[in-house]
């Protein structure tokens, strides 16, 4: 089991990271996302909460150049207790998909990587159900090639307490960005509130490439949700 705030300390430019596990005392499913950006345009937004979960806003209005592939909604919470995570619009496919009796797979198998050659950033998306277990997923191209899609799904159906699965759009920095390679990392978690969590993980995150994150702990017993947002720009 690897430490979580080590592995973002190591990565200056992990890009953005989705979360998924268990708390310590077993009592809760944890979520993190974090986003992080190179350029003007990515570094100018910030997470603002809505009736189902979030979505990136620009902090400053005037100073956005395109909105395409950074304005979306990161996360949505379904009537049924299902909550998506994702790093692009294909939460809303999900979202739609699961709505209309299908799977989280069956949503993505109609969708690619990010249109951004060279980088031909990788989509990751989460589902966490209402028991706690969760499913992480990453498409990405063959080796920079975008001729190829590779879809790979990871699924875990008994969380363990303390414990889980993290993975992230890059392997680090780079030009072009080279993809997240391998399984999802198995790291620890210790957190006994989201703000207290968020506080560890923007911590770890690079100064001066991060910028938003979102922490939430779920009861699995009440549904109680305990969140926390933290903005680079306040």
């Amino acid at each position: 089991m690897f430490d979580l705030c080590k592995l973002l300390q190591d990565n200056p430019y992990p890009g953005r990271g989705i979360v998924l596990g268990r708390t310590a005392d077993n009592a809760k499913a944890a979520v993190a996302y974090f986003i992080m950006g190179r350029s003007d345009n990515s570094r100018n937004r910030v997470f603002e909460e809505t009736e189902d979960g979030i979505r990136t806003k620009a902090f400053d209005e005037s100073k956005m150049t395109d909105p395409s592939l950074i304005i979306y909604h990161p996360v949505r919470l379904l009537p049924q207790g299902m909550l998506i995570v994702t790093n692009g619009d294909q939460t809303d496919t999900i979202a739609e998909n699961i709505k209309a009796g299908h799977c989280y797979r069956h949503a993505l198998n109609t969708r690619t990587f990010e249109p951004d050659g060279p980088n031909w950033t990788p989509r990751i998306s989460g589902v966490v159900k209402p028991d706690g277990s969760y499913n992480l997923s990453i498409l990405k191209s063959m080796d920079g090639d975008p001729a190829c899609c590779c879809r790979y799904f990871f699924e875990y159906d008994k969380p363990i307490a303390g414990a889980g699965h993290f993975i992230h759009t890059y392997q680090g920095d780079g030009s072009p960005l080279p993809s997240f390679e391998g399984e999802p990392w198995r790291v620890a978690i210790a957190a006994a509130t989201a703000r207290a969590w968020a506080e560890e993980l923007w911590a770890a995150l690079n100064t001066e490439n991060k910028v938003s994150l979102y922490v939430q702990l779920v009861d699995l017993k009440t549904g109680a949700r305990d969140v926390a947002i933290l903005n680079k720009h306040s």
